[in-house]
């Protein structure tokens, strides 16, 4: 008898149910981000926050800055560079889960 074709009685059970339990692991291990997405991320729900909160006090500043760029590009006391920066930024700072969103479309995320 050779040695490498011997197998005790109990090593083929042993064996498929090795191969059931690493199946079955499989599975609940594709299974897991779907458990994971029902939740509510901590870390999303605070970023939406505190884009909130930036969005809030940043609209009465906005405001004021226009205003005041408006004024000083009447009064021919400004290049017309900072106040086609200004609002650029302004833009950029109100649009931007628009721009995130696009993005993310973009590369499919």
């Amino acid at each position: 008898m050779h040695v490498s074709s011997f197998t005790p009685s109990g090593a083929g059970r042993r064996r498929r149910h090795a191969n059931t339990s690493a199946l079955l692991g499989a599975l609940a291990l594709c299974a897991a981000p779907a458990c994971v997405w029902a939740q509510a991320s901590p870390f999303l729900t605070g970023a939406s926050s505190l884009q909130t909160n930036i969005l809030a006090w940043l609209t009465p500043v906005a405001i004021i800055l226009v205003m005041i760029l408006g004024g000083m590009a009447m009064a021919n006391r400004m290049s017309w560079g900072w106040c086609i920066g200004a609002i650029l930024g302004i833009a950029i700072a109100f649009g931007a889960p628009q721009i995130v969103t696009w993005v993310r479309g973009m590369f499919g995320v």
